[in-house]
């Protein structure tokens, strides 16, 4: 069986250097707000390229902590707008009405697959306070046109890079070796340009590219701890030292709180583990780009459609899209290979948003009705690859 995500074979890879982290926190006899948390937070900026990071319990609360912050400082307060894109998974959208702020769903592009930025600026109204991309399927959904409106319209650019670890948004260049080193951590840059300068824009990875970022690394993100743990990345120190704040129960300093807020903090273990794949993200995600090119070079059945990246892509899922979706599913699971869907039912068709139930949005269901992701991550075989791309070609419905 090739499975869709073996996560002990992947974080086997690791497994000594894993090992020596975990004791390490052990032998320590300090298990929250350390070192390690402060090591990783630093290298993590660094390698995204903010200024600050600051680690959580998870993506969703990364999120949360975000909006939470704009609305300490004044920026939005309930009822205020945020363009999100209508094809995402939930949290995305969970984040913006926990804080009692209004979604406002926007269709992908079939081409891209991300936020259609023609249709942005037509929704933006007065209460519009914020525009969320998400670089959905580790695929970046920036463009320049995204950072004009956000520039003319004074919105914050909030990025879910939940998926996206280590991408870019332009295409990336192959090293000339396919043996790719560890991840280098460069240092982050002194003067951070603003959202979308062109002038940089090639060179900068996404959760840099706004005004903040929340990133998940949840245990089958290309970037995984061994359980939850998430992070924000900004270069606002204000809106940094609130969501850190928030993130401890809205507290600066022991038995002093000012602000209502959460519980949600990384662990010295997560951060201690996050620390010791973030050296191995860029070698991990370069074999990504690799499977997939043999994907998009050698899948050739008409009966499954692929949408090729014009912008650099990690590809934390590699989806290809059927109307003969469930068929599919179940010919390859008879031949040995396990698949997922990404999502089966979206945002606005779930029962918890009954109020939405009866929107139209046809790309977002289209997407959600043909999606359905194949194996692709860095411990996968050559013949493996191989075996995918075999079965995927020989599928005919009955």
């Amino acid at each position: 069986m090739i499975k869709y995500l073996p996560l002990k074979r992947i974080n086997d890879l690791y497994d000594a250097e894993i090992h020596e982290a975990i004791s390490r926190v052990l032998d320590s006899g300090w298990y929250l707000r350390g070192e390690a948390t402060q090591q990783f937070e630093q290298h993590y900026a660094e390698y995204i390229g903010t200024r600050y990071c600051i680690g959580c319990g998870n993506g969703l609360d990364a999120l949360k902590l975000i909006f939470r912050a704009y609305m300490e400082m004044g920026v939005m307060q309930p009822g205020d707008e945020v363009i999100v894109p209508a094809n995402t998974f939930i949290a995305s959208i969970l984040a913006i009405t926990d804080c009692g702020l209004k979604p406002v769903l926007i269709e992908p592009s079939l081409e891209t697959l991300q936020i259609d930025d023609t249709l942005i600026e037509p929704a933006i109204t007065p209460r519009t306070r914020a525009l969320m991309i998400v670089h959905l399927y580790g695929r970046c959904a920036y463009t320049e046109k995204i950072g004009e409106i956000c520039r003319c319209h004074n919105l914050k650019l909030i990025e879910d890079n939940a998926q996206a670890h280590g991408s870019r948004p332009s295409p990336s260049v192959p090293p000339a070796s396919a043996s790719v080193p560890s991840a280098s951590v460069p240092s982050v840059p002194t003067s951070v340009p603003s959202v979308g300068c062109a002038a940089t824009l090639p060179q900068r990875k996404s959760g840099s590219l706004g005004h903040a970022a929340a990133h998940s690394f949840y245990p089958g993100k290309n970037l995984g701890a061994l359980g939850d743990a998430g992070a924000v990345t900004t270069n606002n120190a204000e809106l940094s030292d609130i969501i850190r704040s928030l993130g401890n129960y809205g507290s600066h300093q022991k038995y002093v709180h000012d602000y209502q807020g959460y519980n949600s903090r990384i662990d010295e273990l997560q951060a201690a583990i996050l620390d010791v794949k973030l050296r191995h993200l860029d070698a991990a995600n370069q074999r990504r780009k690799e499977i997939a090119a043999r994907y998009e070079s050698e899948i050739s059945n008409p009966l499954v459609r692929i949408v090729r990246s014009d912008r650099d892509c990690v590809y934390h899922i590699f989806p290809v899209f059927s109307s003969r979706r469930n068929g599919l599913q179940q010919y390859l699971a008879d031949n040995g290979i396990e698949t997922q869907i990404h999502y089966p039912i979206p945002p606005h068709k779930q029962r918890c948003y009954k109020e939405w139930n009866a929107l139209k949005l046809p790309i977002t269901e289209l997407i959600s009705e043909q999606e359905l992701s194949i194996p692709c991550h860095q411990a996968m075989t050559d013949d493996e690859v191989s075996t995918v791309i075999r079965a995927l070609n020989s599928f005919s419905p009955e």
